[in-house]
């Protein structure tokens, strides 16, 4: 729109919200950062800063409504956290590609409990080696609880290729078990 040199303000309304963008099948996955700035063509996106001016989060999406033919901003912007934006501009500038973390799991798209139910898992990755079974739920994912698969995958990808993290789940059995997992690493889409 030709407005350079715009800021706009607003307030950070939750952290490590699971954000999904995209068309099926095309989705990005975001551990967003939640802000009430506006992100519009023309007076903002980029950075989200904090009141010092230190960048935090990188503007990436915004939440809209359409009704009756109208659609636009409604006042809810998500932004990638700046640490994991960094995480992939680095690895962007020293190799020209980005990976991702793999936990190395499908999840059971049936589910409609609370968690996120394990389907399969991929042979020799992450949470095989770590010794979680297949139709256990995973309810936390290093402390924090996880609502569904959304949550769990944005969760894991808020993380770096061989991280640790730790994993809770309720086993097929019905008892719980946390479970260290180091993560692995596959090529980001």
């Amino acid at each position: 729109m030709g407005l350079a040199s715009t800021v706009t303000s607003g307030i950070v309304s939750a952290l490590n919200r699971p954000v999904t963008t995209g068309t099926s099948g095309a989705e990005s996955f975001v551990n967003a950062i939640q802000t009430d700035a506006a992100i519009n063509p023309g007076n903002s996106g980029g950075a989200l800063l904090d009141s010092l001016g230190r960048i935090i989060g990188v503007n990436s999406a915004i939440a809209t409504v359409s009704s009756g033919g109208v659609s636009g901003n409604i006042g809810l912007g998500f932004s990638i956290p700046i640490n994991e934006a960094k995480r992939v501009i680095d690895e962007l500038i020293a190799t020209g590609k980005s990976t991702r973390p793999f936990l190395g799991v499908e999840f059971d798209p049936t589910f409609t409990g609370t968690g996120a139910k394990i389907l399969r898992l991929t042979s020799g990755e992450a949470a095989e080696k770590a010794g979680i079974p297949v139709g256990s739920i995973i309810t936390s994912i290093g402390g924090l609880r996880i609502a569904d698969t959304t949550a769990a995958v944005v969760r894991i990808r808020s993380y770096a290729p061989g991280s640790t993290v730790s994993i809770v789940v309720d086993l097929p059995n019905g008892t719980n078990k946390t479970f260290t997992v180091t993560l692995g690493s596959t090529p980001s889409r």
